[in-house]
Order: C-alpha cells, then sequence, then structure tokens
C-alpha cells in the first residue's frame, strides 16, 4: 500500500496566499504597462472644447502609434501648466490661415468644413485676448499639428504663441471614447 504524504494546513494556506498575490501583481504590473503605453481616461478640463466636451466629462484616451490626422482630437502635454485637449486642424507641411470674415479656418487655402466633426461652420472669430498672437498664414514645421478647441471665443490653442505648433511628441493620445457624463457616451466625434 502507498502511504500519502500529507500536507500541514498551514503550509497549503501558505502556498494558496503566495499563489493569488502573485497573480495580482501580475495584474497590478499588466493594468500599470496598459495604462503607461497604451490608453488613459483622462478628465476635461475648462469650456475649450464646447460643445463636444464639457468641463468635468471624462475620454478614454488612446496612443495612436500611426500618428494623428486631421479631425482628432488629442491631449497633448508640456504645453501649458496642465494638459490640454484640442481638435487637429492641420499637420505638417500643411498652411493654415483664418478668414475672419467668413468665420472660416483655411488649410492649404480651402475652409474646412467643420460640420464633418459636429461643429457649425463660420464658429472661428479674431480673438480678443491679451496673449501674443501668431502672424498668420503659418506653415506647420515637420513633426508638428495644429490644435484648435472646438469654442473657439475661449480656447488657448495654437493660434496663440505661448501655445504654438504642438510637437507630435508632446501628444498623450487621441480621444476616442466619451465615458462620463453617460448621456454622452460613446465615440468621440
Amino acid at each position: 500500500m502507498e502511504q500519502q504524504v500529507r500536507q500541514p494546513r498551514a503550509g497549503k494556506a501558505a502556498r494558496t496566499i503566495l499563489e493569488w498575490i502573485e497573480e495580482l501583481l501580475i495584474a497590478a504590473v499588466t493594468i500599470a504597462v496598459i495604462c503607461t503605453f497604451v490608453c488613459r481616461i483622462v478628465t476635461v478640463t475648462g469650456t475649450s472644447m464646447v460643445p463636444s466636451f464639457q468641463d468635468g466629462d471624462r475620454v478614454l484616451v488612446v496612443h495612436d502609434w500611426n500618428g494623428v490626422e486631421q479631425g482628432d482630437v488629442v491631449v497633448a502635454v508640456n504645453v501649458l501648466d496642465e494638459p490640454i485637449i484640442k481638435r487637429v486642424i492641420a499637420t505638417e507641411g500643411q498652411t493654415v490661415d483664418f478668414d475672419y470674415e467668413a468665420g472660416a479656418v483655411l488649410v492649404d487655402g480651402q475652409p474646412v468644413d467643420e460640420t464633418q466633426f459636429g461643429l457649425e461652420n463660420g464658429i472661428t472669430e479674431e480673438p480678443y485676448s491679451s496673449f501674443e498672437l501668431l502672424e498668420f498664414p503659418q506653415t506647420v514645421p515637420e513633426g508638428c499639428v495644429f490644435v484648435l478647441g472646438d469654442n473657439r471665443a475661449v480656447s488657448e490653442d495654437s493660434r496663440y504663441l505661448d501655445v504654438g505648433m504642438i510637437d507630435t511628441r508632446n501628444i498623450l493620445g487621441k480621444a476616442v471614447f466619451h465615458l462620463l457624463p453617460l448621456k454622452s457616451l460613446g465615440p468621440v466625434k
């Protein structure tokens, strides 16, 4: 007859606890890697993106390995004191200008159709601010994008010298999904 070797209960419990700790550590490291390199939840601060986003909204921001395109909503860091959320209007090599009489943004001489972003055309007014403005037309340098807030009247964006063209290395990612409030739940336009 074979004799069964019984393990003490304390040894089995300790091994079970160690297995749980190992699983929790693996899960924590996986979550940390995903949150650092793949996606983040960002809280919108301010009203510069109204009507698309309100102050306090939460959005899922995903790192885009393929770069950003015109119309993408991005979160940029190292621009002002806190991260900013803005819409990409032009990418490297494109020339940006404004037709304030028509309320239009011009990219390469053509008015941008902002209805494709869920906005009205004709929303761009000449900014009245104590901040120093760039002179236009401006050509977007290599490795940069030109961004504007959807609420142009209050948005501190690439029109201003303090912000200027955004280096793509400072883009945290693209806003892809509106999480909160629940009434806004869905993909970002």
